[in-house]
């Protein structure tokens, strides 16, 4: 009589989110566990959108059919022998059942790994989110760029008239890049001949302008912003957003023609919802392994975590480079709850941060080194082609 023997099941390890960090998890669970885990990777988009770049709104308005500056395909960027990608809108997690609700399906887990990233938070202001351009996502920034467009393009239809107003809401470092790109665009190039330079204005809300940068950075950054023509005004929160005006907390208003918000981020509502304990912006808190504290097997990694630093006590900030290194902490836990061996912790280590600033300058902080101006800028670019090019190498 023959006997049959059945093959062990591969377990499965879904992560939610192709952006950086759940690049980075795909390739590193594969890298160390091989084809002892299958890797499932899910995100809405078909595309790896390089998110930290989307304050390009001029570029992105100026090529607006080749999106590839911005998004690279996923067919591109994983060997699909390692990995496998679905594409789907994650509209529920369940803990309990070890499932994630997609549009179309249920995707079931052994292994968690959630990178969905954040949203804009708009703090429960009226008007805020309907009347706010954002440029947290490639579909926003498009849209941002778009209207820029056609708010340009009527100026130069209508000679004589005030310069059209666009107005940014938040002084955090997308605020500030954001707000500076559009300020020193060739519009003209852009748009119209005829366009004219339009009237930039950034509102910060209860939080310093560009709050945790040095001293000399901040006064670099003001001077840079006021000499391309933006007007910083500092303390003036936002309460209310109607057609064409802002209402400040002191009962001011501010005219635009254009607004952009960019007053900080929270957690996706699928995480927000979550069974577990949150923080700040709803995002989850996690233990020292990146873990759920009562869902063994689940990680967390990005903008949806709220983790303290061992030691310092000092929250990790939301960015990519926070995502990038603690990416790789949360494959390699993956695999090692898998086999049952010990854990890494997870402790950040700013390498610096730098922000654009138009026409080729910038400021910067690379560990005890401060630069602005063009080296800024340059160095700047160097790390996003990098990376971009790392990306595409697969």
């Amino acid at each position: 009589m023959q006997s049959t023997s059945q093959s062990p099941r591969i377990p499965q390890a879904v992560i939610l989110g192709a952006g950086y960090a759940g690049l980075s998890v795909a390739k590193s669970i594969h890298r160390r566990a091989g084809s002892g885990i299958d890797v499932v990777l899910v995100d809405r988009s078909p595309d790896h959108v390089l998110r930290t770049e989307l304050y390009q709104v001029d570029e992105i308005a100026a090529a607006s059919a080749d999106r590839r500056r911005w998004a690279v395909p996923m067919a591109e960027v994983l060997d699909g022998r390692k990995t496998r990608f679905v594409q789907g809108l994650v509209t529920g997690i369940d803990l309990s059942s070890k499932t994630v609700r997609l549009e179309s399906e249920t995707v079931p887990f052994d292994y968690l790994v959630i990178c969905l990233g954040s949203v804009p938070s708009y703090f429960g202001i009226p008007g805020a989110k309907e009347l706010g351009q954002e440029v947290y996502s490639l579909g926003g920034a498009e849209r941002l760029a778009a209207r820029l467009l056609e708010v340009e393009r009527a100026a130069a239809k209508a000679p004589g008239t005030p310069r059209p107003r666009v107005v940014v809401v938040g002084g955090g470092s997308t605020g500030t890049e954001v707000a500076a790109e559009i300020a020193t665009a060739d519009w003209k190039q852009i748009a119209d001949p005829a366009a004219p330079l339009p009237q930039v204005v950034l509102l910060t809300g209860p939080m310093p302008f560009l709050q945790g940068f040095p001293d000399p950075l901040i006064r670099h950054s003001r001077k840079l912003l006021e000499g391309a023509g933006v007007e910083v005004r500092e303390n003036t929160p936002v309460v209310r957003v109607d057609a064409g005006v802002l209402t400040l907390k002191d009962g001011s208003t501010v005219a635009f023609d254009l607004c952009v918000w960019c007053a900080g981020v929270e957690a996706p509502p699928v995480v927000a919802q979550l069974p577990v304990e949150h923080g700040h912006g709803k995002r989850v808190k996690v233990s020292s392994n990146l873990e759920l504290p009562q869902y063994p097997g689940v990680f967390a990694v990005g903008d949806v975590i709220e983790y303290a630093n061992p030691g310092s006590g000092v929250l990790v900030p939301s960015t990519a480079q926070a995502a990038l290194a603690g990416a790789p902490v949360a494959g390699y836990n993956v695999v090692a709850r898998h086999l049952g061996k010990r854990m890494k912790r997870f402790s950040y280590h700013e390498r610096g941060v730098i922000i654009s600033l138009g026409l080729g300058k910038g400021v910067g902080r690379a560990g005890p080194v401060t630069l602005w101006g063009r080296p800024a800028y340059v160095l700047k670019s160097l790390v996003e082609a990098e990376y971009s090019l790392a990306v595409e190498r697969g």
